[in-house]
């Protein structure tokens, strides 16, 4: 889909992969590549949050970001739409990435929407998406889109996966462009993302 007007939406991925290279972080890239393939007209930021360490640390104790801290706030403050991407450590997200979203502003991702990922080596880990951050983000009022995108050791180069990232990459890209098609073409003929009211739908059913 190209955007035929209108300002360039921006997408930041916020990645807490520890190594490099990180699997993490080419999970988050994957998506992003995704989404600007679906909307072009989408300019990408990626926050890697393991250059924050020092700084976030420091923010939790004196409540002062840094200016690479500073920095990565603001950018998320200002984003249409997010990728957000962990390692699955113990279960769960890991603490480098909770802690990012510990000291931004308590209102920085309210009514944004955001595309939950994570990595791991077992399927077994999966349901991190759902028990862990889904619940974390809806409590920060953001707009979490149905798809998240969990990819263990086993998933990388299957077909399986490539298909989660094109449906959850469609779905943030649907919601950064306002959920109405305003403005949005497609090539493949027009698509349109329209909001239909609860009460509309159940009578539709009813019907």
């Amino acid at each position: 889909m190209n955007a035929a007007g209108g300002r360039r939406r921006k997408l930041v991925v916020v990645s807490a992969g520890l190594s490099v290279p990180s699997s993490t972080r080419l999970l988050g890239d994957r998506l992003a590549a995704a989404v600007v393939g679906h909307y072009t007209s989408v300019e990408v930021q990626v926050v890697e949050v393991r250059e924050l360490a020092v700084e976030i640390a420091h923010h939790l104790t004196n409540g002062f970001p840094g200016r690479k801290l500073a920095a990565a706030s603001d950018a998320v403050a200002g984003a249409d739409g997010l990728v957000v991407v962990t390692p699955v450590f113990s279960a769960s997200y890991s603490g480098l990435f909770k802690s990012f979203f510990d000291v931004l502003d308590r209102d920085a991702l309210a009514g944004k929407p955001v595309l939950i990922a994570a990595t791991g080596g077992s399927a077994r880990h999966s349901l991190v998406l759902e028990h862990a951050m889904r619940p974390l983000f809806a409590y920060l009022r953001a707009v979490v889109v149905p798809t998240g995108v969990y990819a263990a050791s086993e998933d990388w180069g299957a077909q399986g996966l490539a298909g989660r990232i094109e449906r959850a990459a469609s779905e943030l890209g649907g919601l950064m462009a306002g959920l109405s098609g305003s403005g949005v073409a497609s090539s493949a003929g027009p698509e349109e993302f329209v909001v239909v009211p609860f009460a509309e739908r159940l009578a539709a059913l009813k019907g």
